[in-house]
């Protein structure tokens, strides 16, 4: 890995394994500290890193070896293999490699599965939401600076309260949410007409795409991607209404 380079995910598992020379560790700590979407990549990694081996190593000291082995005596002796603590651990020492791949390859399927699943998981949420969810809130500028706040610390987004000022509806509340260890900034507003309705963003790099539209849960959805974050609208409003709003936002957010 050179001074520069991003590090693989072999070099950040290897960096959880404890498997890296100190100039090379000193390398990935500091790709980390500059890089907040790295540093949520190595999360996603150490949920794997669960401690295997050492429940494999307990369960070698608590195996039937005896029984085991009277029960291969049975067998023929060119099929009877030589039950030993050596291919006992050998065995083992393969379930655990099995068993850490596929958590891995689970752990990545699954953050795909959010990845391409978000509207959907976003969707459900809102679904949840009447007016009276938003009523309450406070709406004063300070407030909604400092949420704002929160939210580019976690995804980036430098935004201000003027930036997403809309016609008709008010801005309510800005907010982190997380499945799976994935981000999600919820952004939310109240339509006086139409109830709820949010704007959401999450991390993304799948490359710029122009607005497109769906229905989830009865609401509908204007969605559009940028080099780093993907963004939807979602709301119980007119597409076509929305898709307005979505253009608004769009313009004051890439000026």
């Amino acid at each position: 890995m050179n001074e520069h380079a991003r590090p693989s995910d072999e070099q950040l598992v290897a960096y959880l394994d404890d498997q890296l020379d100190n100039d090379q560790r000193r390398r990935v700590d500091a790709a980390i500290a500059e890089d907040s979407t790295l540093n949520l990549r190595l999360q996603w990694l150490a949920r794997s890193s669960l401690p295997f081996r050492q429940a494999y190593d307990e369960l070698t000291q608590q195996a039937p070896v005896d029984r085991l082995q009277a029960m291969l005596d049975t067998l023929p002796a060119p099929a009877r293999p030589a039950l030993n603590r050596r291919w006992f651990l050998a065995a083992a020492a393969g379930l655990v490699l099995g068993g850490v791949l596929a958590d891995r390859l689970y752990l990545g399927w699954r953050a795909s599965q959010v990845k391409h699943n978000w509207r959907g998981l976003v969707a459900e949420y809102m679904a949840l939401y009447v007016p009276q969810t938003l009523e309450h809130l406070p709406a004063d500028d300070a407030t909604h600076s400092a949420q704002l706040r929160t939210l580019d610390a976690r995804l980036g987004v430098n935004l201000v309260p003027a930036q997403l000022a809309l016609p008709r509806v008010e801005l309510k509340r800005a907010q982190i949410l997380e499945y799976d260890g994935v981000p999600i900034a919820q952004i939310t507003y109240l339509d006086p007409a139409h109830g709820a309705m949010a704007l959401c963003i999450t991390l993304s790099n799948t490359g710029s795409r122009h607005f497109a539209h769906e229905r989830r849960h009865g609401m509908n959805v204007v969605y559009w991607a940028d080099l780093e974050h993907a963004w939807m609208l979602i709301g119980h409003n007119p597409a076509a209404e929305l898709e307005e709003m979505a253009k608004l936002l769009k313009s004051r957010l890439s000026a």
